[in-house]
């Protein structure tokens, strides 16, 4: 089995490495490829890579390149994890929006559509030429906007199902709360990406007991905590919702807390150049405790279960994922991307039916789903106009002189990356 990851060189792909060393039996590989433009950092990166595999005594084969096509041909699966312009652009993305008294993130609001502006053409020109090369590779996306980048790779015909770890991050938390080994833990995961809520903990399987309100009762304070949100919140929802809902329940809380310290962005490429020096002592040979300060906790093992599905490999039979709606949340189209609970195999992933959501959640969904319809549009397409009208359709945004100011400082700040401006 060969797997490619385009973005190998990112301080993230250890994490990954890990992963694929200690689940071997799940996912058994006899080739890695990784795959980045920057022979610097993919130097550093792969290095570490082949010493983990070494330590845990894996067999397979790390091999790392900055050709794209040689890279990726006979590849089983591809994983994009892409950053567009790096943590230089999240900066951006981060930054000016707060100029309008909007947000500034880098999945949603407007610097989440400057992202989707940069990368959705990539990841095409990518699945395009993965395509020429084996037509029947699985494409795993672990790219933000993981929803728009999903339904962008889905329409041009691809195979491929999105990824996020929000889901199994909740699951290990849960799990650690209940005293549970986390296969034991089921969510009722309801939503888009990084606009979802727990409506249920289920033990044993979909069908299980539902202990979330005990969850609540119990340990309420401390899950309101890890999101960082008001409890207030959590007990009046009676669910969990994602740490991402906190831009929209809290927003002018969060900008100002924002306005008062550095960017995310400014946080973490101090981390990554921490972390390459470390990747670059040949002693080190496990992925470093810093790491897990960077993100994407427990990635590496929802890549594993999901690669191993797809390929027909065994992996756990219902995961949570990004994939087409086709039905299953009544009041959106069926193309449109969803995050839900899904049954995951080599023909790719079917979404378990959801019962009919509060209009609290389908409202909310239904409005963000309108906003990536037109971020889409002006991904694909391009032009000042179908920008602005996507900022305009953000419940983020949502008024004519905030969409109108943030359109210009989105093409300015981004007009490297964007081919028709």
């Amino acid at each position: 089995m060969k797997l490619a990851v385009v973005g190998g060189g990112s301080t993230y792909t250890p994490e990954l490495i890990d992963g694929f060393a200690r689940l071997r039996d799940t996912l058994p590989i006899e080739e890695l490829v990784l795959v980045d433009p920057a022979a610097d950092r993919l130097e550093l990166v792969g290095g570490l890579a082949r010493r983990i595999f070494a330590k845990q005594d894996h067999a397979g084969r790390i091999t790392t390149t900055s050709d794209l096509d040689a890279g990726v041909a006979d590849a089983d699966a591809v994983l994009l994890q892409l950053r567009v312009g790096g943590q230089a652009a999240r900066d951006q993305d981060e930054t000016w929006p707060l100029e309008c008294g909007c947000v500034g993130q880098e999945t949603t609001g407007a610097g989440g559509l400057a992202k989707a502006l940069r990368t959705v053409p990539v990841v095409l020109d990518i699945a395009e030429r993965v395509r020429r090369t084996n037509p029947d590779a699985w494409i795993i996306d672990f790219t933000n906007p993981v929803g728009i980048v999903t339904r962008a790779l889905l329409q041009a015909g691809h195979k491929a199902v999105g990824l996020c770890n929000v889901a199994i991050g909740f699951q290990r938390k849960f799990a650690r709360l209940l005293e549970v080994e986390p296969g034991q833990v089921h969510l009722d995961h309801v939503g888009l990406n990084h606009l979802t809520w727990e409506l249920g903990v289920r033990l044993g399987g979909p069908d299980g007991e539902n202990v979330l309100p005990k969850l609540l009762a119990e340990h309420g304070d401390t899950i309101a905590d890890d999101l960082r949100m008001d409890p207030r919140i959590v007990d009046r929802l009676g669910v969990v919702p994602s740490y991402y809902l906190r831009y929209f329940y809290a927003h002018d809380e969060v900008v100002r807390e924002l306005g008062t310290k550095p960017s995310r962005a400014a946080e973490v490429a101090a981390m990554e150049k921490e972390l390459l020096a470390m990747y670059g002592d040949p002693a080190l040979d496990e992925k470093p405790e810093l790491l897990a300060k960077r993100g994407g906790a427990f990635y590496s093992e929802a890549a594993v279960d999901l690669a191993a599905s797809l390929l027909g490999n065994g992996g756990s039979p219902v995961q949570v994922v990004n994939t087409y709606n086709n039905g299953t949340l009544r009041f959106l189209p069926d193309d449109a991307v969803i995050e839900v609970q899904a049954r995951v195999g080599h023909d790719g992933a079917t979404p378990l039916a959801v019962p009919a959501l509060d209009p609290l959640y389908a409202g909310l969904i239904a409005n963000v789903t309108a906003y990536e319809d037109l971020a889409l549009e002006a991904a694909l397409r391009g032009g000042r106009d179908r920008v602005f009208k996507a900022l305009l359709a953000h419940p983020l945004i949502g008024q004519f002189e905030y969409a109108e100011g943030l359109t210009d400082r989105l093409i300015a700040h981004n007009r490297e990356h964007l081919a028709w401006a």
